[in-house]
């Protein structure tokens, strides 16, 4: 048990989403618990069924500055903060502007909301409710200014990466166990799975 939580805990800060950099050094810590695991990358561009892999997206910081140059929100503090799959931006914009690419969940005070944007042109943050509503007293004016800096990228040359860990049988039957690892820092809508994939293959198979 504490392999698996000591495993948790690895994973748990790591950004993911459907493409990046992140995915890729998941699959690499799972490969030390799996050595047969292997690891695989389909270009962005490449259709699969009904579905077209997007450019690949990675992230290496993201914050609002007020006026001051004190950041009011940022991507290091909390990976959630940054609506995944954000497009680059560096340029000061309104309270207005910024308020209109702020994500809460009003009957969630203390939760910071999960948001994807892997097909649209955008950028945004998020933040607890209590946090939004600190910000809409603190920054009272509406000719407040604020500094936004994302500082992302997203390849059309990139690509998918996944994993595979086969286990060869007597039958021609197959069982799958499919999970995923496309989601930060959220535990039980994230690494509930993998963890229990993991300790199926060591159980049965290793």
């Amino acid at each position: 048990m504490q392999q698996y939580i000591k495993l948790g805990k690895n994973l748990f800060p790591i950004c993911r989403s459907i493409t990046g950099n992140g995915i890729r050094k998941t699959l690499k810590i799972i490969k030390i618990y799996l050595p047969k695991l292997k690891i695989y990358e389909v270009k962005s561009g490449t259709k699969v069924f009904d579905w077209k892999i997007p450019p690949e997206w990675n992230i290496k910081e993201a914050y609002v500055k007020d006026k001051n140059g004190k950041k009011i929100i940022d991507f290091k503090k909390n990976n959630l903060h940054l609506v995944n799959y954000s497009i680059p931006i560096n340029k000061e914009v309104s309270k207005k502007e910024l308020f209109n690419h702020l994500h809460t969940l009003p009957k969630q005070l203390n939760a910071i909301p999960y948001i994807t944007s892997y097909y649209n042109k955008y950028w945004g943050f998020s933040v607890d409710y209590k946090n939004y509503l600190q910000l809409k007293k603190k920054y009272k004016s509406s000719t407040e200014k604020f500094k936004i800096n994302i500082n992302s990228s997203l390849n059309k040359n990139g690509s998918l990466t996944y994993g595979e860990f086969l286990v060869p049988g007597k039958l021609k039957k197959e069982i799958l166990i499919s999970t995923y690892i496309c989601h930060p820092s959220m535990a039980n809508n994230e690494l509930s799975g993998p963890l229990v994939s993991i300790a199926l293959a060591k159980y049965f198979f290793l």
